[in-house]
Formats: C-alpha cells, sequence, structure tokens
C-alpha cells in the first residue's frame, strides 16, 4: 500500500530531520520535493498544491523556527495537513427505522460483490442481523458469486429469478422486515462505464426501498479515473460514502488522498486485501501513519486480536518466554500469523526503527520463506518438532527432500529456531530491558 509514495516521502524527510535548522529556502525545496512525490502518487494536481501551500505557511512561521528539532516539526505539519486532506473519519448511518438499507452501487469490476460480502461479515461480527440482496440478474456469475460468499460468512441471501432489481431489492426489504433482519444490504448491479440506464435503475432502487447509506465502491487502483467516477455517481445519485477496493495493490495512492478532498465524499471503509475480514473502517489518521512510514500500531493490534485466540496466545507467550517452545509451537504462531493478512500489509504497519528494518524486506521473499519454513516443519515426525536436536544429517536430507527444499534450508530453520529461544533466555534475564528499543 503506497509503497512508491511512503518511499520518496521517508527520503525527503531522512534528509531533513538531519539538519538543525531551517532557512525558508530550505523549506521550499522540501516543499517542492514533496509536490513531486505527490504528482508522481497521481494526487489530483489542485489537492497536491493546496496540500503544499498550506504546509508551507505553517512551516515557515513560528511554530518551526522555535522548535527544538525544526525538521520533525515540519514531518509533524506534514502529518497534520494530511489528516486534513485525507477528511474526516465518517462512521456508516445505522439509525431510523429497521431494517437498515445499504445500497452497494458501482462500476463492474470494482470489487463490489465482495466488498458488500466483506461488510456484510462486519456488520454481522458487530450483532447485526444481515441479509444480502442479490440484484445483479445481468450478470449471471454475479447472484452464485454473491451466495458462495454468504455460505462462506454465514450470512443469507436474498435472490428473485426473473424480476427486475427494483422489484427484487422491495420484496427483500418485506421479507428481511418481516424476519427481524436488522440490515439489508443490497448488491447492485454495474456497468462497464457510467450510463443513464445504470443511473435510472439506481434510483428505481431508491424510489422502492429507504436507504440509510448509498455506498460507491471504486477501485483504488485505477488513479485519477477513480475521482471522474465518483464525481459522476455523486451528481446523479444521492450517495453518501465511498469504499476503496484494492487499497493494498495500490503502490501509489493517489485516489485514497484526493477522493475526498475533491468530491466532498467521505470515505467510510478500505478493503485492504482478498481476505473476507480484509475490510476496515476509515481512519485518515492511520492512514496518514502508514503513508509516511510510521506505521499503523492501533490496526497491528486489531489484526491480531482478530488472528489470535487469547488463551492460547497466552499460553504461547510464556512458553517463549520460558525458553521451553517447540517447533510445534513455532508452526503454530506462523498459522496465526498468515491468519493477520498478507506479509506486505504486517510490515507496512509496524512502527519506528522496526517498522524501517521491516519494509525494506521484500514481502514475496518473506511470503515465500514463511510457505518453505511450513513446508519443512511440515515434513518432520512428531518427535524431531520436539526435540529438533536429534536432526541429524540423515534427517536433515529427508526433510528437505520431503518439503521440497534444500539441507540449508533446513539447517538455517534450526538455527533460527535455537536463535529465537538464545534470545528468550536473554530476555527472561534481563527482565526485557532492551527491547523497546526496537520500537524507537
Amino acid at each position: 500500500m503506497f509503497e512508491n509514495l511512503t518511499g520518496r516521502l521517508d527520503g525527503i524527510f531522512k534528509e531533513l530531520r538531519r539538519r538543525g535548522k531551517l532557512s525558508e529556502g530550505d523549506v521550499d525545496n522540501v516543499m517542492r520535493e514533496v509536490r513531486l512525490a505527490l504528482l508522481e502518487a497521481d494526487v489530483h494536481f489542485s489537492v497536491a498544491k493546496k496540500f503544499i501551500a498550506q504546509v508551507r505557511e505553517r512551516a515557515v512561521g513560528a511554530e518551526v523556527s522555535k522548535a527544538l528539532n525544526p525538521g520533525q516539526q515540519v514531518v509533524k505539519i506534514v502529518n497534520e495537513e494530511l489528516i486534513k486532506t485525507l477528511g474526516e473519519p465518517s462512521k456508516i448511518n445505522l439509525t431510523g427505522e429497521k431494517p437498515y438499507v445499504i445500497m452497494m452501487v458501482g462500476l463492474q469490476g470494482s470489487g463490489k460483490t465482495t466488498a458488500s460480502a466483506k461488510l456484510a461479515k462486519k456488520l454481522r461480527s458487530q450483532g447485526e442481523r444481515v441479509l444480502m440482496v442479490a440484484a445483479d440478474p445481468y450478470r449471471p456469475a454475479a447472484i452464485k458469486q454473491l451466495q458462495t460468499l454468504g455460505e462462506r460468512i454465514d450470512v443469507p441471501v436474498f435472490t428473485e429469478d426473473g424480476k427486475k432489481p427494483p422489484e427484487v431489492s422491495s420484496h427483500a426489504f418485506d421479507y428481511a422486515r418481516k424476519g427481524g433482519y436488522t440490515v439489508v444490504i443490497i448488491d447492485t448491479a454495474g456497468r462497464s462505464q457510467l450510463d443513464q440506464d445504470l443511473m435510472d435503475e439506481l434510483r428505481a432502487i431508491q424510489a422502492r426501498v429507504k436507504t440509510v447509506e448509498i455506498l460507491l465502491v471504486v477501485d483504488s487502483m485505477i488513479g485519477q479515473e477513480a475521482l471522474h467516477i465518483a464525481e459522476g455517481f455523486r451528481d446523479t445519485v444521492s450517495i453518501t460514502g465511498l469504499v476503496l477496493t484494492k487499497i493494498d495493490g495500490d503502490a501509489r495512492g493517489g485516489a485514497a488522498i484526493s477522493i475526498r478532498s475533491v468530491t466532498g465524499v467521505p470515505i467510510k471503509f478500505l478493503s485492504t486485501g482478498e481476505g473476507i475480514d480484509a475490510m476496515e473502517a476509515y481512519d485518515p489518521g492511520r492512514l496518514a501513519s502508514r503513508i509516511l512510514g510510521m506505521g499503523d500500531v492501533i490496526g497491528l493490534i486489531e489484526k491480531a486480536e482478530m488472528a489470535f485466540d487469547q488463551k492460547e496466545a497466552q499460553k504461547q507467550a510464556e512458553k517463549m518466554i520460558s525458553g521451553e517452545f517447540s517447533l510445534d509451537d513455532f508452526l503454530q504462531q506462523l498459522k496465526q500469523i498468515k491468519k493477520m493478512g498478507s506479509i506486505s500489509q504486517i510490515l507496512e504497519m509496524m512502527p519506528g526503527n522496526m517498522g524501517q528494518m521491516a519494509r525494506s524486506v521484500n514481502p514475496r521473499d518473506a511470503e515465500k520463506q514463511l510457505k518453505q519454513t511450513e513446508a519443512i516443519i511440515n515434513s518432520m515426525t512428531s518427535q524431531e518438532r520436539r526435540f529438533p536436536d536429534i536432526l541429524n544429517a540423515s534427517r536433515r536430507r529427508r526433510i528437505a527432500s520431503g518439503s521440497g527444499t534444500q539441507v540449508q534450508d533446513v539447517n538455517r530453520l534450526i538455527k533460527q529456531y535455537r536463535d529465537i529461544k538464545k534470545l528468550m533466555k536473554t530476555f527472561q534475564k534481563s527482565g526485557g530491558r532492551g527491547l523497546p528499543r526496537l520500537f524507537g
């Protein structure tokens, strides 16, 4: 997410922090570099121009000149102004008479059907009784896709053959009201482009069913075209919020930064991966931290809480600290880490010095390493996992052959395991002193 922009800004700010004093010329040079970084990231020209003007006005003022570390103060200003540009957080509206109807709209290929299921799962986890509605009869695969996703998340899907979307939506609403459902999510039909038929159909649904939210699903990877799509929908349908999908694949990030400022429509959710859990409520402060390479500790904690069983995590932690954990425990931890999402997502959330080190790691290499480690441990016997010291040369050759790896890969894993045990013993003796430095 935003790798290109984060990398550019990290380089600019690293140089900035080294300087004891900043002249107006120094600030202008930095702002020029930041402006270029934003434009290269496909941030809308008007947004970049306004952002730079606001940062510069504050950076050449008293709040920087009187600061103990002017460089760090400028970074602080950039962070604050970026949060302003990203817009205020806007929670989903679940007020009024139940069931609350949420209409999902967007063009074909935006990820609308998957986003509908992700939102349904999220709301269900918050205690809502959710019904999804398949209101896209034009793409046969869309109904089947929604039904498949509904089965995965244990959320029912309302369908009706031979009926137009407005009628399907109306009947689904009546069904939901009688069935005691609290939220209805309507997955509407998309088009390859904006057209009158699409808008007429959406307005017809809106006329039949009272909606609390009309969420526009936009593919963030299409850059500034996302702004034009949002403006097109906004001008014809009263959209109340945006869902940005494929945000994890957007190396530039221009759409996410620009869209609220240009359209005036609040971002409500970010779809951050392929997993059905990979949707998070929009938080401009946390997003700004990620863009500026400062990590997202809260997001990391939330992912960990969803992935890890509390009792099991406590048990594993005690084993690690005591130095008694086995390769079975190691394997269990790897599986829990995989539940948190892709390695690239986890790495970019890490703060401080740890985050900087993590971002130097190639996510693909890290993913490959995880799979390799899992394969090696799975190729061991139960006894070998519990007592790795018995792994002689012949056993290691057998494990390498069984896991499709090399003997040196097996040796590397055993060394890593022993190093971790040694570190944990040191940690136990020292009472944990020195480890906080990892977090900068």
